[in-house]
Order: C-alpha cells, then sequence, then structure tokens
C-alpha cells in the first residue's frame, strides 16, 4: 500500500497491482519532485540523484521541505486520473536514460522520453476535465458544483493559470448528472462554481447561460446561485434571461480588483471601471435591488495615494452590499511580484481599514429589509438562545426564532430588528 498526495491539503492511499510491486519497491524510497504546474524538475533529480528528500512548492511559491516523510509521492491536482502506476513508472523511464556506464540514451531515445513528459505532466496543455460527482455534501441544503478549471486571464498578480492551467469546462451532461442526483437526496440550491466561471464552455462549444438555463429545469432545485463572475459576461441577452428564471438568485459577485483603471491595466484585467459600472447597471435595470458583491485588492505595487482615493470612491458609487477587502500579497513567478514600488504594509493595512468601514455602512444601508424568503440550513446556539439560520436569496444570513423544525425549507421571515442578521 503506498499513500499519495494528490495537492497541498490531502492524501489519498491507492493499492498498486502485484505485477508492479517488485519494480516499484526498488523506487520505495525515494521522493520525488513535481513542481506547481505538474512539470519534472530534472535539474534536482540529477542534482539529488538516489536520496532524493521531496520538496513541493506551495501556492505562495516559496519552496517547502516535505516533513511528512510516509508520503512518497506528490503530484498535480489534475493528474489523479493517470494513476500512481502510471507516475511511478514515468520515473523509473527517467531512472533507465542512464546506461550501465553513467552515459545517456541517445538523443532519439531522449526526445521520446521528454515527449513522455510532456504528455503526462505538462498541466499547460490539459484540456481534459477530470471529472468528480458530488451525491451529498457537508451542506444539507446548498450544493457547490464545479464546472470549471484553470483559466486563461494571466492577471499580473496570479498564479493560478500555472498552477492550474488553462481552462476545462466539465460537460453540460456530466452537470446535469450530479444536480438531478443532489436534488434526488433532498438538496433545493445548487451553487455553479469554477475557477473562472465565466470562461465555463469556451473550450467546448457551450457556455454558462446554456448550462443555467438547464439546470433550471431540474426537478426538486429551487435556487441556482452563481459564483464569482468577470464583469464582462453581463451581457443585456444575459441579465435579461437569467432574470426571468424564477429559481436564480439575485446574488452576484463580480470581481473588481481596483476601481482605479489605472491599477486596472497593471493588474491586466480586461476591463475598465466604467464598462465594470456599466455591467452593475444592467444587473439593476432587470433585478429588483440585487446583492452585488465584490473583492478589492488595496496596495497593489505603484498603488499612490490618488489611485486608491478613485479606487475608493468608485466602490462607494456602485454601492455594493458587500465588499471583500484583500491586501495585496506577492506571489513569486507573476508579473506583480518584480514590478516596482511595493507597497509598505502599514500603508495596505490603513487603506484596507479605510474600505472595511465602508463595507459596514454599505451592509448596514442594504440589509434594512422587510420580509425575506430564507432557506433554513442549520441550527446554532447564540447567547443561550437556540436559533434556526439560513439564507435570503441575496445571500443574507438570516437567524429565526421557531419551535418547528424548518431546517431545509423555504419559509418567509419579518426581518424586525438587525439583531436577526448574522455577519
Amino acid at each position: 500500500m503506498y499513500t499519495i498526495q494528490t495537492n497541498a491539503s490531502g492524501t489519498r492511499c491507492m493499492e498498486i497491482s502485484e505485477e508492479n510491486l517488485q519494480t516499484i519497491e526498488k523506487y520505495a524510497l525515494f521522493q520525488h519532485l513535481i513542481d506547481s504546474n505538474g512539470i519534472v524538475d530534472e535539474s534536482v533529480l540529477e542534482k539529488l540523484k538516489l536520496n532524493i528528500r521531496s520538496l513541493i512548492t506551495s501556492e505562495e511559491g516559496n519552496n517547502k521541505e516535505l516533513l511528512d516523510l510516509c508520503i512518497d509521492v506528490i503530484y498535480h491536482n489534475n493528474m489523479k486520473a493517470f494513476g500512481l502506476h502510471q507516475l511511478i513508472l514515468l520515473y523509473i523511464r527517467w531512472e533507465k536514460e542512464k546506461n550501465q556506464d553513467g552515459q545517456r540514451e541517445t538523443s532519439d531515445e531522449q526526445e521520446k522520453e521528454t515527449e513522455t513528459y510532456q504528455e503526462i505532466l505538462d498541466i499547460n496543455h490539459e484540456k481534459v476535465y477530470e471529472d468528480l460527482h458530488l451525491s451529498t455534501a457537508a451542506e444539507h441544503t446548498r450544493a457547490y458544483i464545479k464546472v470549471q478549471d484553470g483559466c486563461n486571464q494571466f492577471c499580473s498578480y496570479c498564479i493560478i493559470p500555472f498552477a492550474r492551467g488553462r481552462v476545462r469546462s466539465r460537460s453540460r451532461d456530466s452537470v446535469l448528472d450530479e444536480v438531478k442526483t443532489l436534488s434526488a437526496n433532498g438538496y433545493k440550491e445548487v451553487v455553479l462554481t469554477g475557477i473562472h466561471l465565466s470562461s465555463y464552455g469556451i473550450d467546448c462549444d457551450d457556455n454558462l447561460l446554456s448550462l443555467i438555463l438547464a439546470i433550471h429545469e431540474v426537478e426538486g432545485i429551487e435556487r441556482i446561485r452563481l459564483g464569482s463572475l468577470e464583469p464582462r459576461i453581463i451581457t443585456e441577452e444575459f441579465a435579461q434571461t437569467i432574470a426571468k428564471l424564477p429559481k436564480m438568485c439575485p446574488h452576484f459577485h463580480l470581481s473588481l480588483q481596483s476601481g482605479c483603471n489605472a491599477t486596472l491595466k497593471r493588474m491586466n484585467r480586461r476591463y475598465t471601471a466604467e464598462e465594470y459600472y456599466e455591467k452593475c447597471q444592467l444587473l439593476r435595470k432587470y433585478f429588483d435591488n440585487p446583492a452585488l458583491t465584490t473583492d478589492v485588492i488595496v496596495g497593489f505595487p505603484g498603488e499612490t495615494e490618488e489611485e486608491f482615493a478613485e479606487s475608493k470612491a468608485f466602490v462607494d458609487k456602485v454601492d455594493f452590499y458587500e465588499t471583500h477587502i484583500f491586501k495585496y500579497s506577492r506571489r513569486e513567478g507573476t508579473k506583480a511580484a518584480a514590478m516596482k514600488d511595493q507597497v509598505p504594509d502599514q500603508i495596505k493595512a490603513a487603506r484596507s481599514a479605510e474600505l472595511l468601514e465602508l463595507n459596514r455602512k454599505k451592509q448596514a444601508v442594504y440589509e434594512e429589509r422587510t420580509t425575506q424568503e430564507v432557506l433554513i440550513e442549520e441550527k446554532i446556539v447564540r447567547d443561550g438562545e437556540e436559533l434556526q439560520i439560513g439564507h435570503t436569496k441575496e445571500y443574507v444570513k438570516i437567524g429565526v426564532k421557531n419551535p418547528n423544525n424548518l431546517i431545509n425549507q423555504l419559509v418567509n421571515v419579518e426581518i424586525e430588528n438587525q439583531l436577526q442578521i448574522l455577519h
């Protein structure tokens, strides 16, 4: 039995077939390096030779020593479908490149081996979505369904396109099968997610709008919620069409990152503040007071006081329900990490505090609502009192006092005071 780590957070055990066991035992003391792109680092293998101590590249881009010596192999998330035996045989082939006299194989043989490495390991050219089905989830009312992986955007601060590869979409049939299974198991709400959800279908002659329409037809599902969207997907047709769907949640998370055009350009975001604002207005044209939420980065390299003030004013103008504020974090290997004029941490903290205060004010105003439909999800105890909590379609978290069990039910709740709203 061998333990393999398929990503930075989890392990899986797989049994090796008897026919491969003897060969694998010969290499069982090795721990091998594959970087976050899924590429074999031959320079490290050559340098360390037989007593390889595994190193991994973390999401932050820093080399870390693998402390768990029980793990034999680490490989990229999208390589799970290849199977452990194929991965180890890859290393066996690598070792066999050396002849007994220490010489390498011929150039033709090397070229063939290199093609094998690329075929198996290069995530940048991976086009297959690894299909994993969900029948139950940790939450008993809402299920998150990943429909897409990878990203083609290459924002200057982001490592994801290098770590997760290019856009790969899950087939519509596969998504619908999972939604139907979840519905049969009692789930009432599905949330469509992805690394870059707006790109769904660009690789398989499909699109997100068509997928939403298909899911809307599944019986038993009463709510459809979308994960983070790029603003460019919000067109007149998109907004008008989904506004007609009773199951559609009027809660839209549109990634902003900055309200200053100069900063957006350095970030390699592919829209202007003016274009972004137009998309928000389109949603408000077709939905009655939708919940618009966003992400904003403060302290991006080169962000001056004037640029930050412009970004803050824009956030105020859009009037978001909720703004998630992030202090810029340097990621080695990205263009932004090498940019001049890195902003000091104390300035980032001050700017973050300003936006957090603005966010608190905006939230309070939006939450001044009356009767809301709430999907009850669980029971909690707060200040000695039992509450049943859930979310509105706009994703406002509500606490309800009721002696009856309302779990997984849609109920109309009258908001009498701010204490019913939880954060």
